[in-house]
């Protein structure tokens, strides 16, 4: 039985989550910040020095290792105020108990420390022996934070190249190595070999006699084969990964790393299946690695933790997650969006994201990454970079480099949502001798870029009212495609009432099950490649789509049986999901006779 929340909050963006944990770590949620954003962290650090009357001391872009110094100083002001906060709720008096409640009525109905509290207020027990008991049965939500791997991007100094330690992943590692928290880093969007042997150097990361890890390691993948490769990987250095991540390719927010055509359901069943097989393999190659070190060796076995995000919207899909694949954590994203005592969107942003239907939400190519990116039709830095274009002046400036990843024209890489690197697009593609409609598509693709370094973090510079020489005033957003269905604003205590059943904020009864609605985006995204597929049909794409239409049905295969097994789960929509999962089959069959027609077409050339 649980004693805490069985949700936690993913990071979102650079700015939306950043100050979460002071918000919810104290009534025990577990929230994930982004430590990408060092000005944006050490701007924020400042607004809540001033806000809660400390000391502040900046830390400026002239001080030696100032990225890492940022992020160390902005995350133990994040723990002092958190814990500050935490011990004000357990310090309560009778007079003002309304904190102490907020944080037991919050919990599950299975959550045995709410069941004990309830027995305790419901027996007349003094409110001085209730304190005392909150004391030493309370905890707060954890503080982690979250690195994408692949932004390392190379720094300099007087024009002179930094070290990899300096690199910007590597900084901000250190960054958390360094500070007081006892939490997680959760390391996202594929494997940094560089960044991962980086670790070694940090005593946090490792565990002592008795297995406790004071920095855990938390890896974000989208199948079990990367799970193991990654947690090898690192067991060799001697660091254990307390956690895998699992995230919908597709039904989730921020960027978007699609699988080849692998569905959920079927990647947290091979989890399951394999979790004991997991842990013995890695732990195996852990114990020898950390004796080559002479680091101390765990008496027992490291504990592993596995959880799931990505489209959850009901505590029917919760509990499913929970109960029948073991996951010991669900992630709760775009939800939350809406729940402005959790993230920090502004009232206009906030506004549309209520509004939102399926057609406003949409995979973008606006990234610099090159990655599909979850967008918001008509957020307000896509009106400001419209603007831009129409006035012949396309692409932004470019503050403070986090995306800056292209060396195509010069020897120091610059980001593709320039200014700079647009300019220098746009003037190669003016000698192409190509239609008017072809230069149409080709600039648009150009200058479709975005400057998401500045828009992820604008609303939290608004909010705080914080001021820079360069202020952010267009709002990016990226919420996942779940957020069609969530349509008001609202309070903490009401989405988790409605994480937990005890409430349903959802308008209507029209939105799909989690398992479908991936099933949708992925059946879109296979026939979108299909489409794209210009001139002959190579063996390599064709060997590729047959195999993400193969991988698709099989999970059809999957859902069909599992829908048909669970007789106490979906009832209410159990007829509904199967008649779906037959539809798609059938369109899939369809798509692989498209995929063999364009291959004799090629072959008949």
């Amino acid at each position: 039985m649980s004693t805490k929340h069985t949700f936690h909050i993913p990071v979102m963006g650079t700015g939306f989550t950043l100050d979460t944990p002071l918000k919810v770590a104290p009534y025990g949620m577990d929230s994930v910040v982004s430590i990408v954003d060092d000005v944006l962290i050490e701007n924020l650090r400042k607004a809540y020095c001033e806000k809660f009357e400390i000391p502040y001391q900046a830390i400026t872009d002239k001080i030696e290792d100032f990225r890492a110094k940022r992020i160390t100083s902005y995350l133990n002001l994040l723990q002092e105020l958190a814990e500050e906060k935490f011990k004000q709720i357990k310090d309560s008096t009778l007079e003002t108990s309304k904190e102490i409640k907020a944080y037991f009525n919050m919990l599950p109905e299975s959550s045995s420390l709410k069941q004990q509290f309830l027995e305790l207020t419901s027996n007349n027990t003094t409110w001085k022996e209730i304190k005392n008991w909150a004391n030493q049965h309370l905890s707060m939500g954890s503080i982690d934070v979250n690195i994408m791997t692949k932004l390392d991007k190379v720094n300099y100094k007087e024009g002179e190249k930094l070290p990899n330690e300096y690199n910007d992943a590597h900084a901000a590692l250190r960054g958390f190595a360094e500070s007081n928290l006892e939490s997680s880093l959760v390391l996202s969007a594929g494997m940094n070999p560089r960044l991962y042997s980086y670790m070694e150097q940090f005593d946090d990361f490792y565990p002592d006699v008795n297995g406790y890890i004071k920095k855990k390691i938390v890896i974000k993948v989208s199948d079990y084969r990367s799970a193991l490769i990654q947690g090898k990987f690192l067991a060799k250095k001697g660091l254990w990964v307390s956690e895998y991540r699992i995230e919908s390719g597709l039904n989730c927010g921020g960027h978007a790393f699609a699988t080849e055509g692998y569905l959920m359901g079927p990647i947290l069943e091979e989890f399951k299946s394999n979790r004991e097989e997991l842990i013995k393999t890695i732990h195996e190659i852990l114990l020898p690695a950390l004796k080559h070190r002479e680091k101390v060796a765990p008496t027992k076995t490291l504990d592993l933790k596995i959880t799931a995000q990505g489209g959850v919207g009901t505590e029917e899909e919760h509990n499913f997650l929970l109960e029948h694949y073991e996951i010991d954590s669900v992630g709760w994203g775009s939800p939350f969006l809406l729940v402005p005592e959790a993230t920090t969107v502004d009232d206009a942003t906030l506004d549309k994201l209520a509004a939102a239907t399926e057609k406003d939400l949409y995979l973008s190519n606006i990234s610099p990454l090159g990655v599909p990116f979850n967008n918001l039709r008509g957020n307000s830095k896509d009106l400001e970079k419209g603007v831009k274009i129409e006035s012949g002046r396309p692409g932004s400036p470019c503050p403070k480099e986090f995306l800056a990843l292209n060396s195509e024209f010069t020897d120091k890489s610059i980001c593709t949502a320039s200014r700079q690197y647009q300019r220098n697009k746009i003037k190669e593609l003016d000698k192409e001798a190509i239609s008017k409609e072809s230069y149409k598509n080709k600039f648009q693709k150009i200058v479709e870029k975005s400057c998401l370094c500045m828009g992820l973090g604008a609303a939290t510079e608004q909010i705080h009212e914080i001021n820079t020489k360069t202020p952010a005033k267009g709002v990016s957003i990226c919420p996942g495609p779940n957020m069609a269905y969530f349509s008001k604003i609202m309070s903490l205590r009401e989405i988790t009432d409605h994480i937990y059943g005890r409430i349903n904020v959802i308008p209507s009864n029209k939105r799909p099950n989690m398992f479908i609605k991936e099933l949708k985006l992925y059946s879109d995204h296979l026939k979108a490649k299909i489409d794209d597929i210009q001139g002959d049909l190579n063996k390599r794409q064709e060997k590729s789509l047959l195999s993400f239409t193969q991988n698709l049905k099989d999970g059809i295969s999957y859902y069909k049986n599992l829908f048909a097994q669970s007789n106490d789960k979906f009832e209410a929509s159990k007829l509904q999901i199967l008649a779906e999962l037959q539809l798609y089959m059938g369109n899939l069959e369809d798509m692989q006779k498209q995929i063999s027609k364009l291959s004799l077409a090629t072959q008949s050339v």
